[in-house]
Order: structure tokens, then sequence, then C-alpha cells
């Protein structure tokens, strides 16, 4: 089902997403994030923060919403991840990328590649190729088409939360969507 700008997600979660946490977790918390976006950078850990308090009662679905008219490195850095999980690595390398926001270009994510012991010529070749931009770009669509307009945006069961992003906020909202 597509839906526009409703705030509801457009695109269902499934397997072709990068998800951390059990599968049937009665709240599933969906974001949508650029890797060179502060804000995101400090949803991180909030969102970390948020994985163990709540533990097998949530499942966190990255997908990625790179801001390139305001941030230059985002949508490289988006497919360094690609490039990364493609090689199993994908958690790694997001982690990596959202804490080090400062050093985003093509040598520091060679440098990061190598640190994570992955096929450094096949990653470097994948970023030549841009052989990840197309899922990117996916999810970039499934954003605008559910009302996102920045980052960070998430959504929680598939209706995106307007409220505050800070842990408080995030938690209680979690908790409401556990008990309803």
């Amino acid at each position: 089902m597509i839906t526009t700008a409703t705030g509801e997600l457009s695109l269902p979660v499934s397997d072709r997403d990068h998800i951390r946490g059990p599968k049937n977790a009665p709240v599933t918390l969906v974001e949508y994030s650029d890797y060179e976006c502060p804000y995101c950078g400090r949803a991180h850990f909030i969102v970390k923060e948020l994985q163990q308090l709540t533990g097998d009662l949530m499942r966190f679905v990255y997908r990625h919403f790179p801001l390139t008219s305001v941030h230059p490195h985002a949508e490289q850095a988006a497919e360094a991840a690609e490039a990364a999980g493609a090689q199993g690595k994908f958690w790694e390398m997001h982690n990596h990328l959202l804490e080090h926001q400062q050093a985003l270009d093509r040598k520091h994510l060679i440098e990061y590649a190598a640190n994570l012991g992955l096929d450094v010529p096949r990653f470097s070749h994948e970023l030549a190729e841009h052989a990840h931009v197309a899922r990117i770009r996916e999810d970039l669509l499934s954003g605008i088409q559910s009302g996102v307009n920045g980052t960070p945006t998430f959504f929680i069961n598939g209706v995106r939360h307007d409220g505050s992003y800070d842990l408080r906020s995030l938690l209680a909202a979690i908790q409401n969507a556990a008990e309803s």
C-alpha cells in the first residue's frame, strides 16, 4: 500500500530492511536518517539506549534519507553502509559512521572498511560504481511517500512519531504502543 504524506509508513517493514531486534516484537521503531545530520548523530545514541531499555519489546529498522542538498557526504556514507552490509557488516559501519560524522569523505570510508576487516577492493569498487544507490533511493522515495521531510524521522508501528525524539518521549511512545 502506497500512501502519500499521511504520516503512515508507505513501505511496510520487510526482509529488505536493516533490522535489529526480534521479528515478533510488539513495537517496531523505523528511523529515516542521514549519516551526516548532527541531529541523527544525537538520535543514534538515544536509539541505542532505547534498544537496551526495551529489550525484546522493540525492533529497530534503519532507512536511508540522505539530505544531499545540505549534507554532501550523506549519500556516499549511505552507500558505504550498504557496501559494508553486502559483506555482513552493515550495523558495524552504521554505528561507526554516526559516531564519526565529521569524517565521511571517501578516504575515511575506505579506512573504516579496512578497520572493520572488509574486502577493501570490493568495497571501493562498489562505492565507485554506486552499486547500492538504488537501495538508498528506494528508502528515500518511501520516506517521501510517508511524509518524511527532515531527519531524523521516526515511525512507531507504522505511524509517524510527531513528538520529540528525546529518550523520555520516545520511550513513552514505545511503551504506549506496546500496551495498545
